[in-house]
């Protein structure tokens, strides 16, 4: 279509030329139209050839002669030209439709696809012929070199044994054989005929007489424990498809090994030739520890030296599971037969019994009874005259200010024999039962260590077996791939389904899993018997010595308390600066300790599972009960005016009565005896002393009370230490998952000591809350007894007499008034220096938790009893102002008292007492300037969950204002309440 020309615009030749072109849509467009015009016109041309050759009965043919437009000389009707078939059809057959022209067509085509593809066929032929005669020279070639390989391990074989180098010799006929197991049967038989006789014959011979002689060395080792020939010889034996008898005479010669050097007591000759002869001695019985040790040592040596050679060459016949299996049976049996001699020499049975009655006993002791009831033996016994005796023995108020603890109102000395239940008499002493037990513990750490190697012993074995039958696996594999390729080289299946079952069953066969050592040995069984014996034991030797320490304990010396091991840096005058802890907690924890980690060390899951239980059943129920009634003890000889606080006669109360009494028998005793001196001195200590001996008292008395919060931390460091030597000691498996269990049941004992510290302190605050009230009621001025004036002696942290009319709670103040009490001493003033002269004493003596908890404890008695006192008292509009700034001087007070860093705000406080917190509503209640502000006030403290008071109690404390009426009160909150 070069130059054709469409109007005005050339038409280009194609696409690509339009696209290069100046306007490239213009272009695009000329060459679409030309194109429909071609078509449309060649189209018309089709059509009328075809109708004119319908049109007529034959097809007419036109001859023209040669032009240049048809060079051809074909038929000028059809637009299309025809091919050459056609044509010449048309030319001789002019009679024939075009269904015969189409046919001849059809024909041609077919002879040429016929022509094709015999042809296809003779070349494939060809390559077919070609490749099998390749296979056929490649298989010669193959049998050919087997043949040659064949006659040369022969050769060398023969030559090696010549020489009596049996490893070569065995090595060659190991691969003799391997060539002839590893070829197809036909390639094999083929390659012995061309090697000859001579090839089979040599190989023949080599084999028996390297087996033969092979045999008789080997029993000659064996008979005379010759390790190094037996090192040599064991690696032939698998080359020459003997391992299976390999395997029995080693397991002959492992044997008398084992029991010679298990069995035979005797120490090894001197090799000195210059030695004494030794004199003959009576044989010294060997501790049953010893002689377990010395078995389990010699199996283990044995499976370090031996195993690694015989799985190497008697693995293929198990030799390797064989050995493991003898060494454990001659371990075991020996084993089991020292652990049946100890139980026997120590009677474990008969003592675990008795054990267990005298652990039975303990717990009745202090747990069922109780130790202040049984035998007269508590605190408030006879033997330190009751109450006041302990007090005495609190104070140190001993003849020599000695501690109470060798001789008590001239009778025997303190026997612990006599009160431990019956242990000394029937398992011995502490000290001895504690060395048996260690013995015991050692005995069980020993077969737990032989356990676990010989289970990895087992573990390392069948892996080495698997390794070995992945290896035979990947090379048959190897093999089956060979030959399927050159199968489906030479055009052949074969037997390609027969071989590869063939294989398949025979390692299936090979890969079943052997046991080596049951789940549960006999061993396992003679232990875990062992095991219970040690934990019944250990169970009576924990209870037995926490009873020891609840005994030392009895007596209040000055060996028994040391300052709270759980607090460090405290400032002075700060919570717990002088808390005192007795020596209970850490000797029963210490015993605990002991004990449990004992039964951790024998490495033996279910006795460090049952010693763990002991011990969590141990701290929570023992322990827990007594440091309970030592603490219920404590509070009782703290309780004011009849203990060592501060009471209604002042602080000296029953406690300086006991002071004067015990310094007034001194002084008699000293005239008795002549003794010297400025007349009345001694008669009566000075105020200094008696301030030394109460606060010693309070201290010691606290000390029970902080023996809980001890015992807290303390079993906490316990159960992350179990923890951490779980994790480092005991392998990951379901036994230590339930013996981590056994630890976490600490937590219980945990949360125990926790409820039994809170419950102590709430006692406490209810012993003295009789007191606080008082305080209050003597503060407020609320208190109609006519009794002497609070405080009318001297005191021990000074002051002064002061009258108890001169002040009292009065809100109902003028100008004049409210101006006097805003620079007097008010009576908030009074009640805040008489509780801190109860509380300071707990306060330095008492652990901060708890501290805080009396405080709280003591600020909540004293604002009930102040919300009492105000609502029987009058408001106006300077009282409620002056109320205010108490209630915020009390927050202070309390602010200051409390050692908690949650404690530092307002809103805290508050929170944490109920009571103050009312207070501090009824002050922001009762300054309310108009009463329409109520509403909104209560509203918005509600919104913010600080509001306590309900409607009934804002009605009755708005009332007492004295300038708001109460109908007006009253109809405000009635509309308040019927919008809520």
């Amino acid at each position: 279509m070069a130059g054709t020309k469409l109007g005005s615009a050339s038409v280009p030749e194609n696409m690509a030329d339009a696209l290069s072109s100046s306007s490239a849509m213009e272009a695009l467009a000329s060459l679409s139209m030309a194109s429909e015009e071609l078509a449309l016109s060649l189209a018309l041309e089709l059509s009328a050839s075809l109708s004119a050759t319908t049109k007529s009965k034959r097809p007419v043919v036109r001859r023209t002669t040669t032009t240049k437009g048809n060079e051809d000389g074909g038929d000028a009707s059809y637009p299309i030209p025809l091919p050459d078939s056609i044509r010449a059809c048309c030319a001789t057959k002019s009679e024939k439709n075009a269904l015969a022209t189409a046919s001849v067509c059809t024909e041609s085509i077919l002879s040429s696809l016929e022509k094709i593809a015999s042809g296809g066929t003779k070349a494939s032929e060809e390559m077919r012929k070609l490749e099998s005669e390749r296979y056929e020279v490649e298989s010669r070639g193959d049998i050919m070199a087997t043949a040659l390989h064949l006659r040369g391990c022969a050769n060398r074989g023969s030559q090696a044994l010549a020489a009596q180098n049996y490893r070569t010799a065995a090595e060659a006929v190991r691969e003799y054989r391997r060539l002839l197991s590893t070829t197809k049967p036909r390639t094999s038989q083929t390659a012995l005929l061309i090697a000859g006789d001579y090839t089979i014959q040599t190989h023949e011979r080599t084999r028996q007489v390297m087996k033969q002689t092979i045999l008789e060395r080997y029993e000659a080792a064996v008979a005379k424990g010759d390790l190094a020939a037996l090192s040599d010889l064991t690696p032939i034996l698998g080359l020459l498809e003997m391992a299976d008898q390999g395997v029995g005479m080693y397991l002959r010669f492992s044997r008398s090994t084992l029991s010679k050097s298990m069995d035979d007591p005797k120490p090894q000759p001197s090799q000195d030739p210059n030695a004494k002869e030794v004199v003959p001695q009576t044989p010294v019985q060997v501790p049953v520890c010893q002689s377990l040790a010395k078995v389990f040592n010699v199996g283990v040596m044995h499976l370090r030296h031996h195993l690694p050679m015989v799985a190497h060459s008697l693995g293929e016949a198990d030799g390797d599971a064989a050995l493991v299996q003898l060494v454990h049976l001659e371990v075991e049996k020996r084993a089991i037969a020292a652990v049946r001699q100890y139980e026997q020499e120590k009677q474990l049975e008969e003592m675990e019994k008795v054990g267990e009655r005298v652990a039975a006993l303990i717990e009745e002791k202090y747990v069922v009874i109780g130790i202040l009831d049984f035998e007269g033996e508590g605190f408030l016994s006879s033997s330190l005259g009751g109450g006041s005796g302990l007090l005495q023995a609190l104070m140190g108020l001993d003849d020599k200010y000695q501690p109470i603890a060798t001789e008590i109102s001239s009778k025997k000395p303190f026997d612990f024999e006599e009160h431990d239940c019956g242990f000394t008499e029937e398992l011995g002493h502490l000290a001895d039962v504690d060395a048996a037990m260690d013995e015991a513990a050692l005995c069980l750490q020993h077969t737990e260590s032989y356990e676990r190697f010989i289970r990895h012993a087992v573990d390392q074995v069948l892996q080495a077996r698997a390794l070995r039958l992945q290896q035979k696996r990947e090379e048959r594999k190897r093999q089956q791939q060979s030959e399927e390729e050159k199968r489906m080289e030479a055009g052949g299946a074969g037997n390609q389904g027969a071989s590869a079952n063939d294989s398949k069953d025979e390692i299936t066969d090979e890969g079943k899993q052997i046991e080596i050592l049951p789940p549960h040995t006999p061993l396992n069984e003679a232990v875990a018997e062992l095991g219970g014996h040690y934990s019944g034991l250990e169970r009576s030797l924990l209870l037995a010595s926490m009873q020891r320490a609840f005994l030392n304990a009895t007596f209040p010396g000055d060996q028994n308390y040391n300052p709270i091991a759980i607090l460090s840096g405290r400032t002075r005058g700060a919570p717990g600066f002088r808390a005192l802890q007795t020596s209970v907690v850490e000797e029963c924890l210490y015993a605990a300790q002991r004990s449990t980690m004992r039964a951790f060390a024998t490495g033996h899951t279910g006795t460090a599972s049952v010693a763990a239980n002991y011990c969590a059943d141990a701290l929570g129920r023992v322990l827990l009960e007594v440091l309970s009634r030592r603490a219920e003890l404590g509070i009782s000889l703290l309780k004011p005016g009849e203990g060592l606080l501060v009471g209604q006669g002042g602080l000296f109360g029953q406690a300086a009565g006991l002071i004067r009494g015990a310094a007034t028998g001194r002084a008699k005793s000293e005239r008795n005896v002549g003794t010297k001196g400025t007349a009345g001195a001694g008669a009566h200590e000075d105020s200094n002393m008696m301030r030394y001996r109460v606060e010693l008292g309070i201290a010691r008395a606290c000390a029970n009370l902080n023996d809980l919060e001890v015992a807290v931390d303390y079993t906490q460091r316990l159960e992350n230490k179990f923890l951490a030597e779980i994790d480092s000691s005991y392998p990951s498996c379901h036994e230590t998952e339930q013996l981590r269990m056994c630890i976490k049941s600490l937590g219980s004992a945990t949360d125990s000591f926790k409820l039994a510290s809170n419950n102590s302190v709430e006692q406490l605050v209810s012993t003295i809350m009789t007191r606080v009230r008082s305080i209050a009621n003597d503060a407020m001025g609320t208190d109609g007894a006519a009794s002497a004036s609070y405080l009318s002696s001297t005191v021990i942290g000074g002051g002064k007499a002061t009258d108890r009319s001169t002040v009292r709670m009065n809100y109902d103040l003028d100008d004049e008034a409210y101006e006097l009490a805003q620079v007097s001493e008010g009576y908030l003033s009074r009640l805040c220096s008489s509780i801190d002269e109860l509380i300071e004493p707990l306060r330095v003596h008492l652990v901060p938790r708890l501290s805080d908890a009396v405080v709280l404890g003591v600020l909540s008695g004293a604002s009930k009893r102040m919300e009492a006192t105000m609502r029987r008292s009058r408001f106006t509009a300077l009282g409620a102002l002056s109320m205010d700034s108490d209630i915020r001087y009390f927050l202070n007070f309390a602010k200051e008292r409390l050692d908690s860093p949650d404690m530092s705000s307002n809103v805290a406080i508050c929170k944490a007492c109920k009571p103050l917190a009312r207070l501090s509503q009824i002050a922001l209640l009762m300054n309310v300037d108009d009463l329409e502000d109520v509403v909104d006030l209560i509203s918005v403290s509600k919104r913010k969950n600080n509001w306590d008071l309900n409607l009934e109690d804002a009605k009755a404390f708005l009332s007492l204002r004295v300038d708001f009426e109460g109908r007006k009160v009253n109809e405000l909150l009635r509309i308040s309440d019927e919008q809520e």
